[in-house]
């Protein structure tokens, strides 16, 4: 049974790598964002297409499949930014609008591949959205059946307090996620990065150029000596509070400038994630913000994960950006394995 999948907006692969690693070839990856193809080409075994979903042409996404194939899957994560809870604030920005109707290229696709299996991934303030109440009709419509749930990422062996929604369609019959880890089998962080080598503030191991911390002002390094794993601001001396927090509107903000503990789950990784100031993101021992290659980690992508070109240039900010919006590779094995296990009750592998 020859089954193939395309991702769309697939970054640099993190649900490509799972997927992949859960037995489901890919043939090729789209996404508007040329940065991402060195990392989604270099670790994955398909084709990267620089291009925006919007401008597909008609049958494009059918003359990748190969011909033999028996079992078609599109699978993808629509930039999710336009949704999440921060945006929604800033709901009438032009560049929300912008990204606001990607779904509904999504569903454009669907409906002219045909897909046996479809998979999207998103934040989950989405299942609230009008744009997701369209997509999922438009699956029944097209004779789907459906399945979709908030996942909490430790319960799919991610170590981060990550929420994600995820769906399945598929034309064959009923299908369902794989069964969720128990509590006591969650990853951590320990497990997850502990085993790295010691940086500071400001250092690159020099046998792993993603292993770099950015620099902290003597006040931060200040701030980080005072914190303790699962600690807040509130436990430093009060000269070292930021004007913010000594108001009452600041003081809600208790993750910010926090450290992280070693025996439970990290906290989201974001985009923001290398910056100490900007959540719970300082390492639990060590007086730094997470590096690039801990953050990576903490997604789930393995430590060899290749990123940037050896011996060339990188924007620190724009790495971060693309581990930060990446699609947790170990989600992506989850929904491989979800896929596989329905073909396998259908008797069609």
């Amino acid at each position: 049974m020859n089954i193939n999948a395309i991702d769309l907006f697939c970054g640099v692969g993190g649900l490509t790598y799972g997927v992949q690693q859960a037995g489901i070839n890919v043939v090729a990856g789209f996404d508007f964002e040329k940065s991402c193809q060195f990392a989604y080409e270099k670790n994955n075994k398909a084709k990267f297409i620089h291009k925006n979903i919007k401008e597909l042409e008609d049958n494009e996404l059918l003359s990748y499949y190969p011909k033999n194939t028996d079992v078609k899957v599109l699978i993808g994560c629509a930039p999710c930014q336009p949704f999440s809870a921060y945006s929604h604030r800033y709901k009438d920005s032009e560049s929300r609008k912008e990204k606001m109707d990607l779904l509904d290229y999504f569903g454009k696709q669907v409906q002219i591949v045909k897909p046996d299996i479809v998979s999207m991934e998103n934040v989950p303030q989405l299942v609230k959205e009008e744009i997701f109440k369209r997509f999922v009709s438009l699956l029944k419509k097209e004779g789907y059946k459906i399945s979709y749930k908030i996942a909490f990422a430790p319960a799919y062996g991610v170590p981060q307090n990550r929420k994600r929604l995820l769906l399945l369609a598929s034309k064959l019959g009923e299908i369902d996620f794989e069964e969720e880890l128990s509590k006591d089998n969650y990853p951590t962080v320990r497990e997850a990065i502990s085993n790295l080598p010691k940086i500071k503030a400001g250092e690159t191991d020099p046998n792993d150029p993603l292993h770099k911390a950015r620099k902290l002002s003597d006040i931060n390094i200040e701030r980080i000596k005072s914190s303790r794993p699962g600690g807040t601001w509130r436990d430093w001396d009060e000269r070292l509070l930021p004007n913010c927090y000594k108001k009452k509107s600041g003081q809600s903000f208790s993750s910010v400038y926090g450290r992280l503990e070693w025996d439970k789950p990290s906290s989201t990784i974001t985009t923001q994630f290398p910056g100490y100031g900007n959540g719970r993101f300082g390492h639990p021992e060590q007086d730094r913000a997470l590096s690039l290659r801990e953050g990576a980690i903490l997604q789930s992508f393995p430590k060899s994960y290749q990123f940037i070109e050896k011996d060339k240039s990188y924007t620190f900010s724009k790495v971060a950006m693309q581990i930060g919006n990446a699609v947790p590779p170990k989600l992506g094995e989850i929904i491989g394995k979800s896929i596989l296990k329905h073909l396998q009750l259908s008797e069609r592998v």
